[in-house]
């Protein structure tokens, strides 16, 4: 797919004018350039248009004139993401799903929500909790990001730890194909084999199969009593070793996130003051619906964090603490950029007791190549976001080549280059390096069924 002239983007436009009236396109300046950037600090491709449809029949309508033209369509919903899976790179339309906003339904009887995907993923979570149901995925921008782009990219978060990633609440969409052809794949039980697994194949596809735009999700009951803590150490290297442990004596909590020095340093006294000479923190949180036995496993946590190494564990007190150590956590890749000009944030996952090692490793590198390197993320799972700071662009092929030797390692220590962030511009030439010949092939197969003119979210996720 190539990017299109001025002639097929004016045809183009005039037909979807007609089709959805003008107040459904933006074509300034200003919003071209807000809706060719996202998270990923990864510069700005500008749109060449941009397409606000309200229903299903309109995304549908947009592909279809999309395709008829051969303007490519990059779907998009609150440009969270970190790899630049939404940027359009090859120019042409991003069609934002922004205004199919609507929880159709909650149902405390079947424990599900039928949603759509422009739904802020936060505004469901509160949605559910006051009918006393608990939605899981909580990726850390919730209060911004949409269950759409959710989908797209399978997003985790804290809570993956126990309850597991956003595939896992997906039963059932009403997807959007390439062509515009609209079907209905899932069902809205909990179990359910008939065919293939068309829905664990289309989240996380990264808007390169198509577009949801209905979601039936599983929801469930909310637990009554969560209790968190921060344990204090004085490295990182503690921290891990420790939620290590954890898990190995067989408590599960919900979450376990780990904050290096730089981490903490960056968001310290910002809402919340962290001990002196704190050089690392894990965050635990248990929940469940017996007070005594959550104490009980949060203090049974702690005193295995004191016997590798613990300074200090602090209970919150109230939902007021809470906050403020939560607020902490999720601010630390934006107060990280207070430290550098520059940023990039490399996503890995290894098995859980490699993270100690992964860290080390990480750090040596940016040591290496005189770069510094700050680690945080979901420990307890083995996701681990190391954070390369910089301060002058001409730095950039170093900091490639960081990434890079880090994806390595993540790959050599049994692990995979991303586990929430997507593949996405970022790391698509990454991909070779985890996913053999055969495996990326049949993928081109896939996207070849799916989008046989390409023209389905360009220049992402496969390598050229």
């Amino acid at each position: 797919m190539n990017r299109p002239t001025k002639q097929q983007l004016d045809s183009c436009r005039a037909a979807l004018v007609e089709a959805l009236g003008s107040d459904a396109l933006k074509s300034d300046p200003d919003a071209l350039s807000d809706y060719g950037r996202d998270e990923s600090d990864l510069g700005t491709t500008p749109a060449d248009l941009v397409v606000l449809p309200r229903t299903t029949a309109e995304v549908s309508r947009v592909l279809k004139i999309a395709r008829e033209h051969r303007v490519p369509v990059t779907p998009c919903g609150a440009r969270s993401g970190k790899s630049g899976g939404s940027m359009p790179v090859h120019g042409g339309i991003v069609l934002t799903l922004e205004r199919m906003n609507a929880i159709k339904e909650i149902s405390t009887e079947d424990l599900v929500a039928v949603v759509e995907p422009g739904v802020v993923t936060g505004d469901l979570m509160k949605a559910v909790e006051a009918k006393g149901l608990f939605y899981p995925p909580d990726p850390n921008s919730w209060g911004w990001c949409t269950l759409g782009g959710n989908i797209a990219e399978n997003a985790g978060g804290p809570r993956a730890l126990k309850y597991g990633v956003t595939r896992e609440y997906v039963l059932g969409m009403e997807w959007v194909m390439p062509d515009g052809e609209v079907l209905r794949v899932g069902r809205r039980t909990i179990k359910g084999v008939a065919g293939y697994d068309l829905v664990g194949l289309l989240v996380g596809s990264e808007g390169t199969l198509g577009i949801a735009t209905e979601i039936t999700l599983q929801l469930l009951p909310l637990p009554r009593e969560v209790q968190t803590a921060l344990l204090v150490f004085s490295d990182v290297r503690q921290a891990a070793r420790a939620v290590s442990a954890i898990l190995a004596a067989g408590v599960l909590p919900r979450t376990l996130e780990l904050m290096d020095d730089l981490a903490v340093k960056a968001v310290d006294g910002k809402g919340f003051n962290f001990p002196p000479e704190t050089g690392a923190c894990v965050l635990a949180e248990v929940d469940g619906n017996v007070p005594e036995a959550v104490f009980g496993e949060l203090a049974r946590l702690g005193e295995i964090a004191e016997q590798h190494g613990a300074k200090e564990t602090w209970l919150a007190q109230d939902e007021g603490q809470r906050e403020k150590l939560w607020a902490a956590r999720r601010t630390v890749s934006i107060a990280l950029r207070g430290l550098a000009k520059h940023k990039l944030s490399e996503d890995l996952v290894v098995p859980r007791s490699r993270i100690p090692e992964m860290i080390d490793r990480c750090k040596a590198i940016g040591q290496a190549l005189g770069l510094t390197v700050a680690t945080y993320g979901h420990a307890g799972d083995g996701n681990l976001h190391a954070n390369i700071l910089f301060e002058s662009a001409d730095e950039r092929p170093k900091v490639d080549e960081a990434l890079r030797q880090m994806a390595v390692v993540a790959i050599e220590l049994g692990g995979t280059i991303t586990g929430e962030h997507g593949i996405g511009v970022a790391k698509k030439d990454l991909l070779p390096l985890e996913q053999a010949p055969a495996v990326l092939a049949l993928q081109r197969k896939l996207k070849q069924v799916f989008d046989p003119e390409g023209f389905m979210n360009p220049g992402k996720f496969l390598p050229d």
